[in-house]
Order: structure tokens, then C-alpha cells, then sequence
């Protein structure tokens, strides 16, 4: 942005979109049907990009249960 004087000036922040909570771990689990990096599904990976951030905070929401049932998992075995 310019001022007045036509200089440069600070840029206004801008406000913050909610991050993607991939890890860079891209292995899908064909038996849970999600990554598991980032606990998503493909579907939720696929459109991670035109979600709306509330759509995306219920993805990020979601997540703390399918780490949960990855761990129960892991215990059994």
C-alpha cells in the first residue's frame, strides 16, 4: 500500500485463515480411509483449499477423536 506521499507503507494485516493440519506425512490407511499424518479423509485433504474456515474448523475439530481411535487401536495390537 502507498501513503500520501506515495512511499510504501505498512501492509494491514490481513486476517489469518485456518491452517491445514498436514504434517507432511501423506500415507492413507485404506482400512480407516484417512491420512495418517493428518487424520483427514481424501475427500477432506481434496477440498481442504476452497473450505470455508468454519467448515475447516470442523474438520480440525473431528481430529482429536480419530487420534484417539488410532491409539485404541494401537494398544489391541
Amino acid at each position: 500500500m502507498t501513503n500520501a506521499s506515495g512511499k510504501m507503507g505498512p501492509v494491514p494485516d490481513l486476517p489469518r485463515r485456518v491452517e491445514s493440519p498436514c504434517v507432511k506425512v501423506c500415507v492413507m490407511d485404506a482400512e480407516r480411509r484417512f491420512c495418517a499424518g493428518c487424520l483427514r479423509t481424501l475427500e477432506e485433504i481434496a477440498t481442504w483449499g476452497t473450505m470455508a474456515d468454519e467448515d475447516r474448523k470442523a474438520v480440525l475439530a473431528r481430529l482429536p477423536e480419530r487420534r484417539q481411535a488410532c491409539t485404541m487401536r494401537t494398544e489391541e495390537a
